[in-house]
């Protein structure tokens, strides 16, 4: 049994309404995965925007393993106090990491962000010693066409990222650093500039999919 955690901020939460991209990459392991698997994690919820908390179930289709360890306005340095008991608790096998926009937005810049990615996998594998992790960079939204420092924090970080999988990435535990979307439009693919529609979760869920099935044979590539 093969267990996949989802772990990112808004764009993996999702809000009231969507289908989120973890729905779309259960569809897709569901389809193309040759083995059993879970998808695992602390929470299940999505964000209700009304409330302006995490208390809705409303999927766009609630049909499928909800578990992940999202959250809206969390980010590197939220979640790096929680994996290791997150992992240990679920017995978690693959994280799906998708962060950091919040952190270089509103609590660290491009170096500490990078220092908390290290706090992360080391808490990560403190619980799981061959814990893998596919991670994606951060996805400039429309906050960086405008804003030079913000969108050269953003470049920096994820220069510093591959540097920091690179480094601590190790055969018991790989480290994949996710190529983001070739294709993805900030336009086209979200709602806001940020958070991604229908076809923006696709695609980010795709990113995951080719990832693991080029560098750990999981799956086969993705198909929308």
């Amino acid at each position: 049994m093969l267990r996949f955690m989802p772990v990112g901020d808004s764009m993996t939460i999702g809000s009231a309404g969507e289908h989120t991209w973890r729905y779309r990459m259960w569809q897709h392991l569901r389809e193309t995965y040759g083995g059993p698997f879970a998808v695992v994690g602390p929470r299940e919820t999505l964000h209700d925007k009304a409330t302006d908390a995490p208390t809705s179930y409303e999927y766009a289709d609630p049909d499928f393993p909800r578990a992940h360890l999202a959250g809206w306005g969390e980010g590197w340095v939220h979640m790096a106090p929680l994996i290791g008991e997150a992992v240990r608790t679920h017995r978690a096998d693959v994280l799906l990491v998708s962060l950091g926009l919040i952190d270089l937005g509103f609590y660290t810049n491009a170096e500490q962000t990078a220092d908390n990615v290290r706090a992360f996998v080391e808490e990560a594998r403190s619980a799981g010693p061959r814990v893998r992790m596919a991670v994606l960079p951060v996805i400039p939204n429309i906050r960086a066409t405008a804003d030079e420092p913000f969108a050269a924090q953003v470049t920096l970080f994820n220069e510093l990222l591959a540097k920091t999988l690179a480094d601590l990435d190790e055969p018991r535990s790989p480290l994949l650093l996710v190529s983001p979307p070739p294709s993805y439009d900030i336009h086209l693919d979200t709602y806001d500039g940020t958070h991604p529609n229908a076809s923006g979760e696709h695609k980010i869920a795709a990113a995951f999919a080719d990832a693991m099935h080029q560098a750990w044979d999981i799956g086969d590539p993705y198909a929308a």
